[in-house]
């Protein structure tokens, strides 16, 4: 039985290992937030970047600190869905056929360029990623506890890519981006690099795998007023409403909302919610579920300018700094 761990317990953690992985990775302070939230509410990740910007370097460290196993595939056009489940191999010794497992059994999986792999080969990674199980030839293998998937896609380069169903992007908890470091930031690489006889910058593990597995139920310990539960709601309904919009925020995505939400107030240590634990996830958790009407790709709207501006016009509710007496 997984044990629980306390809200404030869970900023403790969680502090040390932003600390452990912020000592070797140049990475902007919000993003590494997101990113462990998503691991909170025991969701994936989609990070939209271009190369170079350390997305492999995050998701082993972030492995690492955690205690956790890792695992990378680099997504191609010609990868089967073998090549991400495993599949049955012949044993000569005894006529027997015999399950080899895939890399998708890890902790953490990196998916790399998610986008390039035709649509048969992301199906399986679908059903890894909502049942956490693979089914190989009729036969289903549980996969290991926790299990995270951080897939990549580059924004820039659309030539020999499948865009991802709409089915899969709701699977994803957020989408985020690392972007450019700051210019103090992208210095410090530069000294490193200059610095040949300083060791490789690296991480150490930080929590061992029980309390990586306990931290997914933290947000189950963090109560929640009825007032914010229609602010929720108000929010993913207003997307719906939207003009703008083709496609609003589905029923999922409205409960992967409040999932977030609570793992952020988890995050800062509280067992009771408050909007600014909403509206800090609502843009990453709700902007890559959104399907924008024809007009509003040719006038070049975002989806999180959507959400940012739905977030101005809803009415937050008053008096939910703390919990009910």
């Amino acid at each position: 039985m997984t044990q629980q761990i306390s809200p404030d317990r869970v900023a403790d953690h969680v502090s040390a290992l932003a600390t452990e992985i912020e000592s070797a990775i140049v990475l902007d302070e919000q993003f590494l937030e997101t990113i462990l939230i998503a691991i909170l509410a025991d969701g994936h990740v989609l990070l939209e970047d271009v190369p170079g910007t350390g997305k492999t370097i995050t998701a082993e460290s972030i492995a690492k600190t955690m205690g956790l196993s890792f695992s990378r595939i680099q997504f191609t056009p010609d990868l089967l869905p073998a090549d991400i489940t495993g599949s049955n191999v012949y044993n000569d010794h005894d006529g027997s056929f015999e399950f080899r497992e895939g890399p998708v059994f890890a902790n953490v999986l990196l998916a790399d360029e998610i986008n390039r792999a035709p649509p048969k080969t992301q199906s399986a990674l679908l059903e890894a990623m909502q049942e956490r199980q693979v089914t190989v030839d009729g036969t289903t293998y549980d996969l290991p506890v926790p299990f995270f998937v951080i897939a990549t896609q580059n924004p820039i380069e659309q030539e020999g890519t499948f865009e991802l169903p709409e089915a899969q992007l709701d699977r994803f908890l957020v989408k985020s981006a690392i972007g450019y470091p700051d210019r103090d930031g992208e210095k410090e690489l530069l000294f490193r690099r200059l610095d040949r006889d300083a060791p490789e910058p690296s991480v150490s593990q930080t929590i061992d795998r029980g309390t990586a597995a306990a931290l997914r139920t933290a947000q189950e310990l963090v109560t929640v007023d009825r007032d914010l539960v229609d602010y929720v709601v108000d929010i993913c309904r207003a997307t719906r409403e939207d003009v703008r919009v083709a496609t609003g925020v589905s029923p999922r995505g409205t409960q992967r909302l409040l999932e977030a939400s609570r793992a952020a107030a988890a995050y800062h240590g509280r067992d009771y919610l408050v909007p600014d634990d909403i509206k800090r996830v609502a843009a990453p958790t709700l902007a890559h579920r959104l399907v924008l009407t024809t007009e509003a790709r040719m006038d070049r709207t975002s989806e999180r300018q959507i959400v940012d501006e739905i977030l101005n016009t809803v009415s937050v509710p008053r008096d939910t700094d703390a919990p009910e007496a």
